[in-house]
């Protein structure tokens, strides 16, 4: 996910942010926890594209949900 998320000091304090942004990551969970639509969150950070929540919504699944597989 080094493409979707930057941890840098120098960048709030080494906050993961989405690269590229000053847009901390767990803004996107805030907003999402407050029953806002990712399209609204990508209108208030406009710097954050929808590819990148896209991944990392993708990449988080895939940490937390285990694969089944079909017999």
């Amino acid at each position: 996910m080094s493409n979707v998320i930057k941890v840098d000091p120098e960048i709030l304090g080494g906050a993961p942010c989405f690269a590229g942004t000053r847009v901390p990551v767990v803004s996107l969970f805030d907003w999402l926890q407050r029953g806002h639509s990712i399209s609204y969150f990508l209108e208030q950070f406009p710097s954050v594209r929808r590819e990148q929540v896209v991944e990392l919504l993708e990449e988080a699944k895939a940490q937390t949900i285990p694969h089944t597989t079909a017999s």
